[in-house]
């Protein structure tokens, strides 16, 4: 007799072991995140079709930032449209949408949908952002809405060139992530873990590698611009640069531990005319401290073109200012 208890007592407690988890308890703190992030931002981004001459002309994804129905994307997915294209949702809700303004140059554009009662997502800062940390992706991959990827940021600080007619352009500290992206993600959301919009999605660098462009305080000027103006209009000088530490020495004579090296200085440009030569470090404008590219491109804006700028410069561990006249990028 206890033989066979003891036998139905082992039975027991096999079948408590291997009984099935609840639904509940399968979704780990993991599964939580990316699937909070998918229901938040889902009914926000937007499956784009944009015509010409009656005919569809491209596809991708686009993000509502504003309750009143402006949207933003890629500038290559509204690039050779017209005006007025298609914007779908999660929800089966289908409006027109104008562009209101495309910037190639740091490939974003901004449109804005009939409807003004649409869900926002939250912008974040890119600037925030640390290698490792979980992001998801929600775009519309070959037409399918709503479609959700998650990955890790991969990478920090990359670079993706990008031109207008014959200028161009470094885009700097583009997001690199292993979230898997697909063609029609250009223009969808790259978003954080607590739901906040840090990225637009807008290239596959490879198997596994996808890059966004970010939302940070550089990207947030573009994007008023284009959506006060319907375009962005910039200083430009004529360097390649990057974001450098400082040597000791240096850094104590500056009073910071990063400046923008000069890697190379087109020839006939304002930065060749004013003397600028490579290897120069660049860690100021006008007596605003520049840590890095953002910095250097953040603060040449569309009021400095044509007008007289300082640049204060390290050269061969001494400090000296270069008097420096920009140009409109486009117009020279």
């Amino acid at each position: 007799m206890h033989a066979r208890i003891g036998r139905l007592s082992r039975v027991t407690i096999i079948r408590q072991v291997t009984a099935w988890p609840s639904e509940t308890e399968a979704l780990d703190a993991y599964s939580r995140v990316v699937t909070g992030v998918a229901e938040k931002l889902g009914p926000s981004v937007a499956n784009l079709r944009i015509s010409r001459r009656g005919r569809l002309a491209g596809a991708g994804s686009g993000v509502v930032i504003t309750p009143d129905g402006f949207l933003l994307t890629c500038a290559h997915v509204v690039a050779g449209g017209r005006s007025r294209a298609r914007a779908s949702f999660t929800d089966g809700s289908d409006v027109e949408v104008a562009v209101i303004g495309a910037d190639p140059l740091s490939d974003l554009a901004v449109l804005r949908a009939d409807s003004a009662r649409l869900p926002a997502a939250e912008l974040g800062d890119a600037a925030a952002l640390r290698v490792g940390q979980l992001v998801v992706a929600i775009g519309n991959p070959h037409g399918y809405e709503g479609s959700v990827t998650a990955g890790v940021v991969s990478a920090l600080g990359r670079s993706l060139p990008a031109r207008s007619g014959g200028a161009t352009r470094i885009i700097d500290d583009v997001i690199q992530t292993d979230a898997a992206l697909n063609p029609g993600n250009s223009g969808g959301a790259l978003v954080d873990g607590r739901g906040f919009l840090v990225g637009i999605n807008t290239a596959v660098a490879g198997i596994g590698l996808g890059l966004a462009v970010p939302i940070n305080a550089t990207t947030r000027r573009v994007v008023s611009a284009l959506m006060r103006d319907g375009r962005v209009r910039r200083a430009w000088i004529g360097i390649a640069g990057g974001a450098r530490p400082l040597p000791p020495r240096t850094a104590a004579l500056v009073g910071r531990d990063r400046a923008v090296e000069v890697v190379e200085v087109v020839g006939e440009s304002p930065a060749a005319r004013a003397g600028l030569r490579a290897e120069d470090l660049i860690v100021a404008v006008d007596g605003v401290p520049v840590r890095g590219v953002d910095d250097l491109q953040r603060l040449l804006d569309a009021d400095r073109i044509g007008a007289d700028v300082a640049l204060s410069v390290v050269r061969a561990g001494e400090r000296r200012d270069v008097a420096i006249r920009p140009v409109e990028l486009g117009a020279r």
